[in-house]
């Protein structure tokens, strides 16, 4: 082979290489749209679990009878699971946040997330 040969094959490789590579992005493109659209229907198919206890949990006779005390832990219980299941998302790299929920994280934390999670401002 000469150095003419060489060089073209070179460039078709680089080519080659470029194509791939922009296919890669166009994945990894696709895969976050997919992540987020899962984490979306995650929170989605809690939601409606939720609902669904709650209104199996209200139509029975047994719940009815119950001491306002239990109905009290039975609702922090409630939020301390949503709370752990947000902390979950967040740890998967998921935004919790109002402003970019259920987006994927892509530049390390977030401080709407964190205030979120340490319990920041209150209304």
């Amino acid at each position: 082979m000469d150095k003419r040969e060489i060089f073209v094959k070179m460039a078709s490789i680089e080519e080659r290489i470029g194509d791939l590579y922009q296919e890669i992005g166009e994945l990894k493109d696709v895969i976050v749209v997919l992540m987020e659209e899962n984490a979306q229907l995650l929170v989605e198919n809690q939601h409606l679990r939720n609902r669904l206890d709650k209104k199996k949990t209200g139509s029975s006779p047994k719940q009815k009878g119950t001491n306002p005390a239990a109905q009290e832990k039975a609702k922090k219980k409630v939020v301390g699971e949503g709370y752990d299941n947000l902390a979950r998302l967040y740890g998967e790299g998921f935004h919790i946040c109002n402003v970019h929920f259920g987006s994927l994280r892509k530049e390390g934390d977030c401080l709407f997330c964190l205030s979120f999670l340490s319990g920041g401002p209150q209304k």
